[in-house]
C-alpha cells in the first residue's frame, strides 16, 4: 500500500453504500482532480478474508487500462480503512437507465452489449473474470462511453485465489450454472453467461429467469431452457435471439467461444439495421463515445453559478427582444 491517506483528499458527497465499502465523491488535493473514492467500511476492515479481496481488487484494476473499464487512479491507507480513487463517471448506470426507460430499442442494446465485449475481451486477454456483470455495475460517461466497474470478486486467473473456491459468488439474477454450483473451476465463459442475460434484459426490460426468491431462480438457471427475446419482443432479430439463447446455453463449452466473437454478431446484427457506416461508428467510439447512447442519458443538472449565468444571458436576450419591439411600435404609432 502506498502511504496515502483520506486527508489527501477533499470528501465530498456519498454516491453509494454496500456491504463492504462506501463511494464518496472527492477531490485529490495534489491535482486538483475529481475522482470517487471506495472506502472499506469500518466494520468489515478487521476481517482479513475482506481485506484481502478488497487489496486483490486494487490489483486487479491496476492491470487495466481500456477505455470501457473505470480506471484507478491511487491508493492507500487511513488508520485500519483502505481505500483507493478511481474515475468518475457521471452519466449512470444500465440499471438507472433501465428503471427510467424499461428497456432499449434494439440498436441502442447492440452498441451497449458491443462496448461491454470491448471491455470483456479486454480483462479475459489479462486473465481476469469478472464474475459479477449486472447493470448497477455497468455505467455510461457523458458521452455515451460504456464503463466495467467494481471488479470486487473478479477472479485473477494468473493469482493464488483467496478462498473463493467451492463457493457461490455473484449475482444471482446473473450467474452461470457453474457459479451456482460453485465449481473449482470458472472460466471466460461465466462472464459470457452473464451478457446473455443482460442482452436480454436490455431488448425485453426483465432478466431471463424471475421468481419471488433466489432458489427458485437459481433452479431455472441450472435447468429452464433459455427464454426466446423475440417472443416478448417481436421486432427482436433473430439472430440476436439465437445468440442470446447460446450465451444462455447450461454448459460452458456451448457458448461462444470468447467476447470477440460475440462482438462481432452484435456488430453484423447493427449493422443490418442502420447500415455499414455503423462500423467505423464503433470501431471510433472509444474516442469519441457514442451520440446514440448519449441521448440517452440525462444531463446533470447546472450548478448555481451555471444557472444564474445561462439564465441573466436569456433574460437580458428576451428584454433586448423586447425593447426594440416597443421602439418599433412607439415609431409606427407615431405616423
Amino acid at each position: 500500500m502506498t502511504h496515502r491517506t483520506l486527508k489527501s483528499f477533499q470528501l465530498g458527497e456519498t454516491l453509494g453504500v454496500g456491504t463492504v465499502g462506501t463511494i464518496r465523491r472527492a477531490v485529490d488535493r495534489a491535482n486538483r482532480r475529481e475522482v470517487a473514492l471506495k472506502i472499506l467500511q469500518p466494520a468489515v476492515s478487521q476481517d482479513e478474508i475482506i481485506r484481502r479481496r478488497f487489496e486483490r481488487e486494487i490489483e486487479v484494476l491496476h492491470k487495466l487500462t481500456h477505455p470501457n473499464v473505470v480506471a484507478c487512479y491511487d491508493h492507500g491507507i487511513d488508520g485500519d480503512r483502505l481505500f483507493y480513487s478511481m474515475e468518475i463517471v457521471r452519466g449512470g448506470t444500465l440499471k438507472d437507465l433501465l428503471r427510467k426507460r424499461g428497456k432499449l430499442r434494439i440498436e441502442e442494446a447492440l452498441e451497449c452489449g458491443w462496448q461491454l465485449c470491448s471491455a470483456l475481451q479486454y480483462i479475459h486477454n489479462h486473465g481476469i473474470v469478472h464474475r459479477d456483470l449486472k447493470p448497477s455495475n455497468i455505467y455510461l460517461n457523458r458521452t455515451g462511453l460504456i464503463k466495467l466497474g467494481d471488479f470486487g470478486i473478479a477472479l485473477d486467473t494468473g493469482a493464488t485465489e483467496i478462498t473463493d473456491q467451492g463457493l457461490t459468488v455473484g449475482s444471482y439474477l446473473y450467474m452461470a450454472p457453474e457459479q451456482i454450483r460453485g465449481d473449482r473451476s470458472i472460466s471466460y465463459q461465466a462472464d459470457l453467461y452473464a451478457v446473455g442475460c443482460l442482452l436480454f434484459e436490455l431488448v425485453t426490460g426483465k432478466p431471463p429467469y424471475e421468481g419471488t426468491n433466489f432458489a427458485r431462480i437459481f433452479d431455472q438457471h441450472l435447468s429452464a431452457e433459455p427464454p426466446s427475446a423475440c417472443e416478448r419482443v417481436p421486432e427482436c432479430p433473430q439472430v440476436l435471439d439465437e445468440l442470446i439463447q447460446s450465451l444462455l446455453s447450461k454448459d460452458p463449452d456451448d457458448r461462444p467461444i470468447n467476447a470477440r466473437s460475440v462482438q462481432g454478431i452484435l456488430a453484423e446484427t447493427l449493422s443490418e439495421i442502420v447500415g455499414p457506416q455503423i462500423i467505423d461508428t464503433l470501431k471510433r467510439c472509444h474516442q469519441t463515445g457514442s451520440r446514440r447512447l448519449e441521448r440517452l442519458i440525462t444531463p446533470e443538472k447546472l450548478t448555481t453559478n451555471e444557472v444564474s449565468w445561462s439564465q441573466l444571458g436569456k433574460a437580458a436576450a428576451a428584454i433586448a427582444g423586447l425593447i426594440t419591439i416597443a421602439a418599433a411600435l412607439r415609431f409606427l404609432g407615431g405616423l
